[in-house]
């Protein structure tokens, strides 16, 4: 038995996005026909979610941006199929603690899991365990930024690791408990600078750390770029939907839709389709922009010694089953 899991990196909703929202929360206003056909082949759907989900709050002290989406953004992810978000990232508490709750409780009642943050610091720690098509899956997200929205013992937050310490114990020790009830171990975190092209050492060396503690894939996010594979691990998915100004050297306004098929015994193969961002809509990439993601990804795998072709206009890694 098979599976195929999509994911989907940074996702946006606050700013312009939120504008839009407030005139239709429907999937084919943001997503072109062919993603929104991509992603129904998918059993199961995560992507990072990169705002709070809320009407209430104030603005989080001393930083740039703060990304908040009305309350109708959970209708917009339940519409797109989306079964699961992590908020393990540096903009669940842009509006502070009650729009982080907000964004929770909208996700539940729209039938979204979620995993990574919390109300207190087991519960931003905890997997979140499903059942798909008879594949056991424990998903795992952890964020290395930013310090001050770590969840603690008495306060809510999200799952935090200083990796530039090393990496801790206890997501260790939570990937390698969840190997004897999980067929299939997915890490999700939010690790690494902004707009940088290529993971850098000290992420190799935590992606390396949690495959021997059990992981069956690491799916990573945060730079809003897409990096290459080495697998089993995305080392970052880029970006899928914003209203971002765009970089015209790492093009950020291009991305990938991430699509792995999975079995009991790990990741077989990875389909990706070329993504082309616009202001709050994504749609399949073509022509030029289809190329430079092309010849970008499969010159970032050969980077990290994996070899990437092309298939049917996707981007095509085969993964090596795991006994």
């Amino acid at each position: 038995m098979s599976i195929t899991l999509a994911l989907a990196g940074d996702t946006m909703l606050g700013r312009g996005v939120a504008d839009k929202l407030d005139r239709t929360a429907k999937p084919e206003a943001f997503f072109s026909a062919e993603v929104r056909d991509r992603l129904a082949e998918a059993d199961l759907f995560l992507l990072n979610l990169e705002c709070c989900v809320s009407d209430r709050g104030t603005p989080w002290p001393g930083r740039r941006f703060h990304f908040r989406a009305p309350p109708q953004a959970a209708d917009l992810l339940a519409a797109l199929g989306v079964g699961c978000v992590t908020l393990a990232n540096n903009h669940a508490l842009d509006y502070g603690h009650d729009a982080l709750r907000d964004t929770r409780r909208h996700l539940l009642q729209a039938g979204i899991g979620c995993v990574g943050a919390g109300e207190h610091l087991a519960e931003a720690r905890r997997p979140v365990e499903v059942e798909v098509r008879g594949l056991r899956i424990a998903i795992v997200a952890f964020a290395d930024h930013p310090e001050d929205f770590a969840a603690t013992a008495s306060q809510a937050g999200i799952a935090y690791a200083d990796l530039a310490a090393g990496t801790p114990s206890w997501l260790t020790e939570t990937i390698a408990s969840l190997r004897d009830r999980a067929e299939v171990v997915l890490v999700t975190p939010h690790w690494g600078p902004n707009m940088v092209t290529e993971p850098l050492p000290y992420i190799r060396t935590t992606a390396n750390a949690l495959l021997k503690s059990g992981a069956t894939l690491v799916a990573g996010h945060s730079a809003h770029v897409f990096h290459g594979v080495e697998p089993p691990v995305l080392y970052d998915l880029g970006d899928f939907l914003d209203d971002y100004l765009t970089d015209r050297l790492t093009r950020n306004d291009l991305g990938l839709l991430w699509l792995v098929t999975l079995d009991a015994h790990g990741p077989v193969r990875l389909r990706a389709l070329p993504l082309a961002l616009g202001y709050a809509r994504t749609r399949a990439a073509a022509g030029d922009d289809w190329q430079w993601i092309r010849d970008r990804f499969i010159s970032a795998c050969a980077d990290l010694g994996t070899s990437a072709h092309v298939a049917d206009q996707d981007l095509v890694v085969e993964f090596r089953t795991r006994p």
